[in-house]
């Protein structure tokens, strides 16, 4: 994005403290740390110091906070507490998606469908059977409570189903794909998962010879996402912060760089999710 992000306690502390091991089950970051504790939960203690979804999830939050700091003249409002937690958790999606491993190991397991179910969604994942939240899903705002993590769900949908709607935009662009008229709001109405998870099985034969476009396809929709993602940032305002205000910010840097093609699919999603 052509700009760097500074550690918002910079002021105070040069340099980010992390404390790889705490007899805790969560993690969590703030002014100058990162703490990670553990997975208490299996038959052996695992450390999130291991795992790169809560070790990004918590990155995220301190660079959101260096991007565009905290209120200063009020308590900060639920949607920006909220809006923390989604933008933690895409964070860790998009920070996913660089490794090239996991990015054969996605589309593999999905066959280039990424609404059927897989790692891709799944946050803070902590075994095959258990995971914290899972991003894929049809989740609206007034589905949701006022409890930050439930809030902040809607919203985060909305970022995955905008990074799954340009893949295969750019599949159609490029011939890998047929033009479904289905727009990706309908196919949440319409299919529950074991639908979605059914019909992907359909598409094992097309993708065996398709690997590498489906990949190069895939990266470029991460890298255009991930423009409007911290493009947003720019226009944020945590001291007048509500998610319309945060919709609209993705709108306008989508509109302004090279996802400007996407930008009405940018905001159906998020008219469709209830945030604006």
């Amino acid at each position: 994005m052509g700009y760097q992000v500074p550690w918002f306690f910079s002021d105070t502390y040069e340099r980010l403290e992390v404390i790889p091991l705490l007899d805790w089950d969560n993690a969590q970051s703030g002014y100058g740390y990162l703490e990670l504790g553990e997975d208490s939960t299996r038959h052996e203690p695992f450390p999130f110091a291991l795992n790169f979804d809560a070790i990004a999830h918590e990155t995220g939050h301190l660079l959101l906070l260096g991007a565009i700091g905290a209120p200063r003249y009020s308590p900060p409002s639920i949607d920006f507490l909220a809006y923390h937690e989604a933008a933690a958790d895409f964070t860790s999606l998009l920070g996913l998606l660089n490794f090239d491993t996991a990015l054969d190991h996605i589309l593999r397991r999905t066959r280039g469908n990424l609404l059927i179910s897989n790692e891709l969604d799944r946050l803070a994942e902590l075994s095959d059977e258990k995971q914290v939240r899972m991003l894929s899903h049809s989740l609206r705002i007034s589905d949701v409570g006022d409890e930050v993590h439930d809030r902040s769900r809607p919203f985060s949908g909305a970022l995955f189903d905008t990074l799954v709607e340009i893949f295969q935009l750019i599949l159609v662009e490029r011939g890998l794909a047929s033009l479904d008229t289905r727009a990706l709001r309908e196919v949440r109405l319409d299919l529950g998962q074991e639908d979605l998870d059914r019909e992907g099985i359909q598409l094992r034969e097309a993708y065996n010879t398709s690997h590498f476009a489906l990949k190069s396809a895939l990266e470029e929709a991460r890298d255009i996402v991930g423009e409007i993602f911290v493009g947003s940032w720019l226009y944020l305002d945590p001291d007048n912060f509500s998610f319309p205000l945060a919709s609209e910010a993705l709108i306008e840097a989508a509109s302004k760089r090279r996802a400007r093609r996407f930008a009405d699919q940018v905001y159906l999603n998020f008219v469709w999710r209830g945030l604006l």
